[in-house]
């Protein structure tokens, strides 16, 4: 490669030059791309083991029932559902789930404002999802679900606030609160992304929307990966 010299005249660029030049340049790249997709604050992995009510930064989380140990409970996956229920309404529906921790509902529900309500103790199992009854490979390889995907190994977060249009989105507040929700979920309980599901991914659901979707491809695309139990 020539170039001008300060003097007028052309000069020439070593060619080792390019090569470094272009080696550092495809090392930044490399670099960039083995970042982690999500910078968590210090100690993010302590507070998502800890028991009792860990509060953690840049979320609102009340706690109904108080943590106990993660390595006692059968967590492997995560569901997004939502509630086709009204604004308003996500501490009412967890005040009757920590009532009566197993019957059809979640561990976790999440109001339009960002406000996560923890509802039962994390052993707890509710009756949340139909049995993993898709089996169309319509969204994802079903394979990998169908009856496996179930209630006695996966974690119910339910948003309410989509009525009486249930094609309405979830709020901005509602999707910042879940995308530190499930890094918490997912660390606490060491669970990939891959193991992220909507709830239209794995049963087959209202068909007039596509329900929990938006949720589970935006904490998919996180990328987050979890230090381990």
């Amino acid at each position: 490669m020539t170039t001008k010299s300060p003097n007028g005249k052309k000069a020439t660029r070593p060619a080792a030059t390019g090569i470094l030049l272009g080696i550092s340049l495809a090392a930044g790249i490399a670099a960039a791309a083995a970042a982690p997709a999500v910078s968590e604050p210090a100690g993010f992995a302590d507070i998502a083991r800890r028991a009792g009510e860990p509060q953690v930064p840049g979320l609102s989380i009340v706690y109904l029932a108080p943590l106990g140990n993660p390595a006692s409970t059968p967590w492997q996956h995560i569901i997004a559902h939502q509630t086709e229920g009204p604004a308003g309404s996500a501490l009412t529906m967890a005040k009757a789930q920590f009532a009566n921790p197993t019957k059809r509902g979640v561990m976790l529900w999440v109001e339009t404002n960002g406000t996560v309500y923890w509802s039962t103790p994390e052993t707890a199992i509710p009756t949340h999802g139909d049995g993993a009854n898709r089996n169309d490979n319509l969204y994802i390889d079903n394979a990998k679900t169908f009856r496996k995907v179930i209630r006695t190994n996966s974690i119910g977060v339910e948003f309410v606030g989509n009525h009486p249009d249930v094609s309405k989105p979830v709020s901005p507040q509602q999707m910042q609160a879940w995308l530190v929700l499930v890094r918490f979920l997912q660390e606490r309980y060491g669970i990939p992304a891959a193991n992220i599901f909507a709830h239209n991914w794995i049963d087959f659901k209202d068909k007039r929307y596509c329900e929990g979707c938006d949720l589970a491809t935006a904490a998919r695309k996180l990328g987050y990966v979890p230090t381990g139990r």
